[in-house]
């Protein structure tokens, strides 16, 4: 239920979620008021001031916080207190309260969400891992479904990477890697995401891409792969094995499943080379063609 709630949050407009905000502290306001001393709601502010720190931002919060100071001190006018500077201390004591809660959950969510990030990060190179690439593809997914757009996705493996190690040392297998990841990310176009899937198997995300432009972007890939391993004398080739979703399939295991199983036909036929297949018109594998 509250995880239904959040999600339900995120979606909304920072201008929404602000005044959303700001009319709950003006509702508890009037809340306070109307309980008089008998009942405190003061616990009560922080669920708006929450609301807008998290969804809007620290200095928003900030704002909401001494906002709702303001309408506890109106709210509690009423009130007589043996000393006429209670009454300011206390409003001085809520504001600085409200402040360093906002503070704190401000701090909360910066650590949750670097900590989100760096766990779809890959160690060794610097791009996106496994994770972040079907996090990727499930948004993707979603967004072909409902609006018809075509994509396609890449995955390539590194030929012979194995001699590389067993030859150079596994601190050149690393440099190779990371090299890899760049080559490809400086190839491919903005709107186009490289992620690292495991070992020396990596896989692009081309977002609205046909047919047609998908074979400049992954020869350029491959020729600027293969440029870069000839100055480092280094004797790996790629294989890529790149599908064309027309329509999508029903999974990202399925996507992904799919675009491995057409490199390793790559593999199989001498490797060093690209396969591109369109989904669904092209499910028979004697209509892929191989480049």
């Amino acid at each position: 239920m509250i995880h239904t709630v959040m999600e339900y949050l995120s979606k909304k407009s920072k201008l929404f979620l602000a005044t959303l905000g700001f009319l709950l502290v003006l509702f508890i306001g009037l809340l306070d008021y109307l309980t008089g001393t008998e009942v405190s709601v003061v616990v009560f502010y922080l669920l708006p001031i929450s609301l807008v720190t998290w969804y809007v931002g620290r200095w928003t919060g900030i704002w909401a916080s001494t906002f709702s100071a303001i309408i506890w001190f109106i709210a509690n006018l009423k009130i007589h207190y043996s000393q006429s500077f209670a009454l300011y201390w206390n409003e001085l004591m809520r504001l600085g309260w409200f402040t360093v809660f906002v503070l704190i959950l401000s701090a909360f969510k910066n650590v949750l969400e670097h900590e989100k990030k760096e766990a779809q990060i890959d160690d060794l190179t610097g791009i996106g891992n496994r994770r972040f690439f079907n996090n990727l593809m499930a948004g993707e997914l979603l967004r072909a479904s409902r609006y018809r757009h075509h994509f396609t996705v890449a995955y390539i493996d590194v030929d012979n990477f194995k001699v590389v190690n067993d030859h150079f040392g596994h601190s050149t297998g690393d440099s190779l890697l990371r090299l890899v990841a760049e080559t490809v990310k400086n190839s491919i176009r903005k709107s186009d995401v490289i992620a690292r899937l495991g070992g020396d198997e990596f896989a692009i995300l081309m977002p609205e891409t046909g047919y047609e432009s998908v074979q400049r972007i992954v020869t350029r890939a491959q020729e600027s792969l293969l440029d870069v391993m000839r100055k480092k004398g280094w004797p790996v080739t790629f294989s890529f094995g790149v599908i064309t979703f027309t329509i999508p399939p029903n999974s990202v295991d399925e996507i992904v499943k799919m675009a491995d199983e057409l490199m390793y036909s790559v593999k199989n036929k001498g490797k060093n080379s690209i396969a591109y297949e369109i989904f669904p018109e092209c499910q028979d594998t004697e209509k892929v063609k191989y480049i």
